[in-house]
């Protein structure tokens, strides 16, 4: 169990269920606009230009749902160990994680110290996988 009082659980789950919100909202606008850019591109003969530009937009787009995505399914996972009363341990090495750093990061899992040695072992990571 974590050494965080129910104000410091409560503001991190609110801070949660905010980014989880907004980033639901940015998913399905993405996905709303490759629909209507599919839609309006029926039958539309451009030049090559305009073609690799769309398509660059659209890999770009894609990137980015990719990476809300990974975000949610870390928002979901962090509200899951909340629940099981496992929020703010590291799944390293079992210490607290600080405060101040799941208000910086409320999906972390990991304290920062860990975090930095799994970053040096594994550079290509982008996220942390937790």
């Amino acid at each position: 169990m974590t050494s965080l009082s129910d104000a410091q659980l409560s503001s991190l789950k609110a801070q949660l269920k905010e980014r989880e919100q907004k980033l639901q909202g940015e998913v399905r606008l993405s996905r709303q606009a490759k629909e209507e850019l599919a839609v309006g591109q029926a039958g539309v003969v451009g030049d090559h230009g305009d073609a690799a530009a769309a398509h660059l937009q659209a890999g770009i787009r894609h990137v980015e749902t990719e990476r809300d995505i990974e975000e949610l399914l870390d928002i979901e996972a962090a509200l899951e160990r909340i629940q099981a009363g496992s929020y703010g341990e590291c799944v390293d090495c079992g210490q607290d994680i600080a405060y101040a750093r799941l208000q910086a990061q409320p999906s972390a899992t990991r304290c920062a110290d860990c975090q930095t040695v799994f970053e040096r072992r594994h550079p290509t990571v982008l996220r942390d996988p937790g």
